[in-house]
């Protein structure tokens, strides 16, 4: 049986508990017609006068259960939102707070993380050590880069330490204009793009696409799916060269992460020249 991972609660045990007060609230629902408004209305005020007096006595905040989140959630939906504090026990931030927690425990894998990082090796870090005195132009990244090339996995911030604590700059001021001096230069020629995860109410993860002027800072929403492929992704580029018409000649370069979803034909159909990719594994390292 699968069971929460964050507070160990049975899911089927939480989904008979909601089955039940659903069908208890459609039993309720049944005889609410038959009966006389003036007894619904004293009943509403019997409850409030009691919700009062509860909240009253209690001691700090009150605990919900999963069942009562689901309840809560569900009937958040028919409750308008200028009656929501006069009948509502919680906020709205409540809810999506809850929500965020069931993504958040949905997505924390606690039995496969090992305590501590690794050390590395001696002659991983003579190696380190040997390639930035021969090479005393590259930074950390590409000293990174290269060693990934070797066959050895490493990160940034690791290289980094190795080359400070031997007394070397991890990044070295080179000749040419940084990745800063070139994107504030440049900012008015330049288009990025990247994906955005989304996970909605039931769970499901959604990918979003979007595209940003660096000059304008204006946001274009290219699309969303569930499944996200390199033909749609291209189809989505295609699509905002059309809305962008007489404006896109006035953009250059088109940066982008290493996604396999991001191929050379998406480079192409945004008639940019192809230089996003280049230009940000240049800028990237060192």
């Amino acid at each position: 049986m699968l069971r929460d991972q964050g507070g160990g609660c049975d899911h089927l045990e939480v989904l008979l508990s909601l089955i039940c007060r659903l069908l208890r609230g459609l039993f309720g629902l049944v005889t609410v017609p038959i009966r006389s408004d003036l007894s619904k209305d004293v009943e509403l005020l019997v409850l409030r006068q009691e919700n009062e007096v509860l909240r009253r006595q209690l001691n700090g905040r009150p605990r919900w259960g999963h069942s009562d989140r689901l309840w809560l959630a569900a009937l958040s939906r028919l409750i308008s939102s200028c009656r929501w504090a006069e009948l509502f026990p919680v906020t709205p931030a409540t809810i999506l707070r809850w929500h965020r927690t069931l993504v958040r425990r949905k997505w924390t894998f606690t039995d496969r993380r090992h305590p501590g990082r690794p050390c590395t090796r001696r002659p991983v870090k003579a190696l380190i050590v040997q390639m930035a005195r021969e090479n005393p132009t590259w930074g950390h990244r590409r000293t990174q880069g290269e060693l990934a090339r070797l066959g050895y996995s490493i990160a940034a911030s690791t290289v980094w330490e190795i080359l400070h604590a031997a007394g070397i700059n991890p990044a070295p001021r080179r000749s040419g204009p940084t990745w800063r001096q070139f994107l504030t230069v440049q900012a008015h020629a330049i288009l990025a793009c990247d994906f955005l995860v989304v996970e909605t109410v039931l769970l499901k993860r959604l990918y979003v696409l979007i595209f940003i002027e660096h000059g304008t800072r204006k946001l274009h929403l290219a699309g969303v799916t569930a499944r996200p492929t390199g033909a749609w992704t291209m189809q989505q580029a295609r699509n905002l060269v059309m809305d962008l018409g007489d404006r896109i000649s006035g953009l250059r370069f088109l940066i982008h992460d290493r996604d396999p979803l991001v191929t050379r034909p998406f480079v192409r159909s945004t008639q940019l020249k192809g230089y996003g990719a280049s230009l940000r594994c240049r800028g990237r390292r060192g």
